[in-house]
């Protein structure tokens, strides 16, 4: 399973359904970062995601999926399982 990163904020409703569609694919271990709680990430995150200020950012090991809505759209497409690797444990 490649390492999972999020920004957040608590008060997101994206960063909430970005989290629920992880655990609907039955991940539960991810490393998150609320820019609430600890703002110094603010800059790390906006460095990483090319400038992208909005959250959730998504990054799936290497790759920056980007928001919610890119997350979606890659799981609709069939991309997520395969960036999860969820294919192979099947």
């Amino acid at each position: 399973m490649p390492h999972i990163l999020l920004y957040t904020m608590g008060h997101c409703p994206y960063c909430r359904r970005a989290k629920a569609l992880l655990r609907e694919k039955g991940i539960i271990d991810w490393e998150e970062y609320d820019l609430e709680i600890v703002p110094e990430k603010r800059g790390e995150m906006l460095a990483r995601a090319g400038g992208r200020h909005t959250v959730p950012q998504i990054f799936i090991g290497d790759t920056h999926v980007g928001g919610a809505d890119d997350l979606f759209r890659l799981d609709e497409a069939g991309g997520l399982d395969r960036l999860l690797n969820l294919e192979l444990q099947s």
